[in-house]
């Protein structure tokens, strides 16, 4: 992995999130296709509920909306697993027209992104580093009336979660706040997890035991 990019926009309802990756070949054979996975937590830290709400409102396909990209080209994706809260699915280089693997060498940037409603994802957004990465990048937007806070912890395969090393940035545009972290050369199988506050939304529409 060259470089991992992800942004997240929020609307005030849904979540809009777009996954950049540079990819290298360094092995032997071409590649032909690309693991995705999307997991989601209603109530961070406690999964027996999130468990009941993901059988009682599962999360469709057509909601997820899932589009992916290279080289300008479509991609078809393949499910691989279909659960409530949580999916996986092969990205192939190909679509109707043609097919365009990546061989030994080459490198080239695919694009995908996803729709989840915010009553099905938590207020939570978290990159698991599963191939080598050089850089890797997650930009956070919303609407500035909603004055976010942003923290983050990062876990890596030998010592609990622990605050990120480094602080994210902020900068407005046109009403939205844009959060930016970053970090080279991640240790590989870390998790860095991203995790927000509205102060401006009144407390009501806050579900108890979601911030844990």
């Amino acid at each position: 992995m060259e470089h991992d990019a992800a942004r997240l926009d929020y609307d005030g309802s849904l979540y809009r999130l777009t996954m950049r990756r540079r990819l290298r070949n360094i092995g032997t054979e071409p590649v032909s296709r690309y693991l995705i996975r999307m997991s989601f937590d209603r109530y961070s830290g406690d999964p027996e509920l999130s468990n009941a709400h993901y059988r009682e409102h599962p999360l469709t396909w057509d909601e997820l909306a899932l589009t992916a990209t290279c080289r300008g080209e479509d991609m078809v994706w393949r499910a691989k697993s279909d659960r409530g809260g949580f999916k996986e699915v092969w990205l192939l280089f190909e679509n109707a027209d043609g097919r365009f693997p990546l061989y030994l060498g080459e490198s080239v940037w695919i694009e995908y992104a996803q729709s989840v409603g915010d009553t099905k994802s938590g207020r939570w957004f978290q990159r698991a580093v599963r191939l080598p990465t050089e850089h890797l990048e997650v930009e956070l937007a919303f609407p500035a009336a909603l004055n976010c806070a942003v923290w983050g912890t990062e876990t890596s395969m030998t010592a609990e979660a622990s605050p990120l090393r480094t602080a994210s940035s902020q900068r407005d545009e046109q009403g939205t706040r844009v959060f930016t972290w970053s970090t080279a050369t991640p240790a590989l199988h870390a998790r860095y997890r991203l995790e927000w506050r509205f102060r401006a939304r009144p407390e009501r529409d806050v579900i108890p035991g979601e911030f844990r």
